[in-house]
């Protein structure tokens, strides 16, 4: 039987939102069995949990954004990520405000907290859910059209492409595929950072944005160029970090998938219209589970390597 996995000790982070500017601080602790991930907010008089659910997503502008109880937790996306690369099913995240650390802006700093800590198997199944036909939702039209896609596949693989028109971006990869089961989460995705605009930047900090961003913790760049001192991380750091955010918005949906998805220039917005088009269509979709391993795809299996 593959199993679910959770924590096998808690571990701490402190950083920075990258929209309020404010100390965070995060405890992850293991959670029982057929849990979920749930994120506790432990600064209100009276802790609220806001567990991970695609309909519980109620913004998603520049992040995705988790709310229950008139509470909410914001820029949730990449220790999503983090937590799907490592195949974590089962965990408590405890946070004294409303939004994760961004720390530098990837997810390889959640992937260190989380295999610091331990992984461990649980004595419960682990549940995935197989798409069964193809989903896909599009906005706009023409210059402006963007869409993403979920269809049958047996495994988990993603393919994306941008299109920014910017010469910095332009001059790197526009497109990647990435298969969860035979690629490394860890070495090929997770340092993908985050990535903005000067321009953009300074109308977000107007508008009470981005007050925790910088140079440490994103790319960014000018008119023309990348201002980081020591350059990007991957040849294809941009799109990358769309895979990133990609994986992150799609674990939101509370299981792994087993699916191909497919995107042009998609966010988080139109990541999360999937994710409810899917679950809109009961004929879409089955919850599996693995009773005998050599059925599950090549790769899934296995536990991510530690580094």
């Amino acid at each position: 039987m593959l199993k679910q996995r959770t924590l096998s000790s808690l571990t701490k982070a402190v950083g920075v939102g990258l929209h309020s500017g404010r100390r965070v601080e995060l405890i992850l602790r293991p959670a029982p069995p057929d849990t979920g991930i749930v994120f506790r907010r432990v600064d209100l008089p009276t802790p609220v949990d806001l567990p991970v659910d695609a309909l519980n997503v109620t913004d998603t502008r520049l992040a995705s954004t988790l709310s229950a109880n008139g509470v909410r937790v914001i820029t949730v996306e990449h220790l999503m990520s983090a937590c799907s690369g490592l195949g974590i099913d089962n965990l408590y995240i405890d946070i004294n405000a409303e939004e994760v650390p961004i720390l530098d802006g990837s997810a390889a700093s959640f992937v260190f907290l989380l295999q610091s800590a331990g992984i461990t198997f649980q004595s419960a199944p682990k549940r995935f859910i197989r798409v069964l036909k193809e989903v896909r939702v599009t906005q706009g039209e023409g210059q402006h059209l963007k869409w993403a896609s979920l269809s049958p596949h047996h495994g988990f693989k993603l393919s994306f492409q941008i299109d920014f028109a910017h010469p910095a971006v332009d001059s790197t990869g526009q497109a990647v595929e990435f298969d969860m089961g035979k690629d490394s989460y860890v070495r090929q995705i997770a340092r993908a950072r985050t990535f903005g605009f000067t321009k953009d930047v300074e109308t977000m900090r107007l508008n009470g944005l981005a007050l925790g961003g910088g140079l440490d913790n994103a790319i960014v760049m000018d008119d023309y160029k990348v201002l980081n001192t020591e350059g990007l991380r991957y040849d294809d750091e941009f799109v990358k970090h769309k895979i990133l955010d990609a994986i992150g918005d799609l674990y939101i949906l509370g299981k792994p998938l087993l699916a191909s998805y497919a995107a042009f220039r998609s966010g988080h917005e139109l990541n999360n219209r999937l994710l409810r088009a899917l679950l809109d269509q009961p004929q879409a979709y089955e919850v599996v589970t693995f009773e005998d391993e050599s059925k599950l795809p090549s790769g899934l299996a296995q536990l991510a390597p530690a580094w």
